[in-house]
């Protein structure tokens, strides 16, 4: 099974037709995980995938994977969610390819907005990681009620409210493009030989 004869692209309207399994895929995840995670409706489903805020993972016509956007606080926030791959694919770097693309999608829509990911999965935090992504509390999140709502279906939401909606069991991460830009611009280039070629290397200023 190659990972390069599976396509990850934005969703379009034609892509609604899988709502129904992307639904199962993540229930099924959370189950297989033994954590909670907001269940989520074919309707729901596709009407991210109509407003252009989804990513399909396809190999030939069978949906392998997904994940979409969603927008807080009139676009100062994004959130990336729902992040699934079917198990029979899962250990070939599909979930870094769905997340990369998924963060592509949310850049190029909202370039402004502070992008942030709740999750329980150790893997995607990694992910998170490598992109950018930085650990912070909840106050540093979104406060619009209707995201907070949307942890209403998972198996932890007693947790969520006990705490007052500071903390639970999924950890906050947060990418500031603000803080991102202001970093690269503190960095000064300077080149260094490597091999039989210059390349162009970036320290702090």
């Amino acid at each position: 099974m190659s990972n390069k004869a599976i396509s990850v692209i934005f969703a379009e309207e034609q892509h609604c037709k899988y709502a129904e399994r992307i639904c199962q895929l993540i229930y099924e995840s959370a189950l297989q995980r033994g954590t909670g995670i907001a269940k989520r409706s074919p309707d729901y489903i596709a009407a991210k995938i109509k407003g252009g805020k989804a990513v399909v993972a396809l190999e030939g016509d069978k949906l392998i994977g997904f994940s979409y956007i969603e927008c807080w606080e009139h676009g100062d926030f994004v959130a990336t969610s729902g992040l699934i791959v079917d198990p029979e694919y899962r250990h070939m770097g599909l979930a870094e390819r769905i997340k990369r693309r998924t963060f592509e999608l949310a850049r190029r829509r909202f370039p402004y907005a502070k992008l942030f990911s709740i999750t329980t999965s150790l893997p995607v935090m990694k992910l998170n990681s490598r992109m950018g992504y930085k650990p912070v509390t909840f106050s540093e999140l979104t406060e619009d009620n209707e995201f907070w709502k949307g942890c209403e279906g998972c198996r932890n939401y007693d947790i969520l409210q006990r705490n007052e909606r500071r903390m639970c069991l999924c950890t906050g991460m947060l990418y500031d493009p603000a803080k991102e830009e202001e970093k690269h611009s503190r960095m000064k280039p300077y080149l260094v030989y490597v091999g039989n070629a210059f390349k162009k290397i970036f320290h702090l200023k």
